[in-house]
């Protein structure tokens, strides 16, 4: 597959594809020999991968270290694993803090529904009571 079909299937620019290969987020693509770059499978499968795990928010040097990791073969299979269990931790963490944020958003629009504003209220009181002085 050429860039152009690669970042249409994948939706990805063509910088962010050979960003990712020059610093190693994915094993160098096959070039033809012209020398223009010609995904293959694995190469599709890489980039699969990295967006997935992009996504969850696992950082680009973890990454890159588990590419590395995968190249020098099966005896970094544990190494591998305990990354993806560091990055999954961290990930587990900030869906706890994201999920409190969330939970007190709800709890501030339900607030709103009722006409319950106490904190609201309190505010504006201070406000109020300070500009009176």
């Amino acid at each position: 597959m050429t860039i152009a079909q690669v970042c249409k299937k994948y939706d990805v620019s063509a910088d962010t594809l050979r960003y990712y290969e020059r610093i190693g987020l994915i094993p160098p693509v096959p070039r033809t020999s012209g020398g223009i770059r010609d995904y293959d499978e694995e190469s599709c499968a890489w980039i699969e991968l990295m967006k997935c795990m992009r996504k969850s928010g696992v950082q680009i040097e973890a990454l890159i270290e588990y590419v590395a990791l995968f190249q020098q073969g099966d005896s970094t299979i544990e190494a591998r694993k305990a990354l993806l269990k560091e990055q999954r931790d961290q990930l587990m963490s900030r869906m706890e803090d994201m999920q409190a944020s969330l939970d007190r958003l709800n709890t501030k629009i339900e607030r709103y529904e009722q006409g319950l504003m106490t904190t609201e209220k309190r505010l504006q009181r201070l406000r109020e009571q300070k500009e009176r002085r």
